[in-house]
């Protein structure tokens, strides 16, 4: 006996998955709809923020300049007024302004509103220093560029130190020059009363040290305790102040008798 289809049964699978589909349409489509306008949202503000103007740097602040110059920098710099705040490599920029002859540290910082402050340490010049040609030295004793007239310094001068001896032998010259400039800061620390400022310090690692003054006068320190010098010329130099007369030659570099002073004053021969 044969068996028709169940037409029943036939008519009732579309219906069921009719009800079925609208059931997840009322389950699903508020999540649905809320990931489409997620997704429409991302998309504009991504362009908003990568290609419109809300990250764009307004302007590039520098703190802590003295010798250079904005422009200066600015054109050291590879970001510029106008580019996007996170494409800016901060240490990029630091080594890049680190190229200018002044500047002695750096760092470069971003900032909302966008903009990039820039945080600048600069040498501070303490001498200087002939080299074959006269370069700015600092405090730490870094040379760190070639003395020019814009410079517009009235600072000691360091000889006796050969280019030669610099390039091929620096390890060695370097204390040289650190003794230098602590003399110097001594010599102004101490206030010597009679005393001009200092003009020239001549090192020379044989026979020591000797200072020439603004006023002309040569102290030669010789080696070594050099502190005790500078207290023996401290009493010295008042006395002879005292008496009115004007010392050319100062000596404080007798070896075997550190202790005596010698003087020739000036017309003396």
């Amino acid at each position: 006996m044969s068996r028709g289809v169940n037409r029943r049964r036939v008519d009732r699978v579309p219906a069921t998955r009719r009800r079925a589909a609208l059931r997840f349409l009322r389950l699903a489509g508020p999540t649905l709809v809320a990931l489409l306008l997620l997704g429409t949202g991302g998309a504009l503000g991504y362009r908003y923020a990568v290609q419109g103007d809300l990250f764009r740097v307004k302007e590039i602040r520098f703190h802590g300049l003295v010798r250079a110059r904005p422009e200066e920098l600015l054109s050291l710099m590879p970001a510029a007024r106008g580019d996007h705040l996170l494409a800016i490599d901060p240490a990029a920029a630091e080594a890049a302004l680190r190229r200018h002859p002044w500047v002695a540290g750096v760092e470069v910082h971003r900032r909302l509103p966008p903009a990039l402050d820039v945080e600048v340490v600069e040498h501070r010049a303490a001498a200087l220093v002939d080299l074959g040609g006269l370069y700015l030295v600092d405090t730490r004793g870094v040379v760190f560029k070639r003395a020019a007239p814009g410079d517009g310094l009235d600072l000691p001068v360091v000889t006796g130190i050969e280019r030669e001896a610099w390039v091929d032998r620096r390890a060695e010259v370097e204390p040289l020059l650190a003794g230098a400039l602590a003399l110097v800061d001594r010599w102004t620390a101490r206030r010597l009363e009679g005393a001009a400022a200092v003009s020239e310090i001549h090192v020379d690692p044989d026979f020591g040290t000797t200072v020439v003054t603004a006023d002309g006068t040569e102290v030669r320190l010789g080696q070594q305790d050099l502190e005790e010098k500078l207290d023996r010329l401290c009493r010295l130099l008042p006395a002879l102040a005292a008496e009115g007369r004007k010392p050319e030659v100062i000596h404080l570099d007798n070896r075997r008798h550190p202790e005596w002073v010698a003087v020739r004053f000036a017309g003396e021969r």
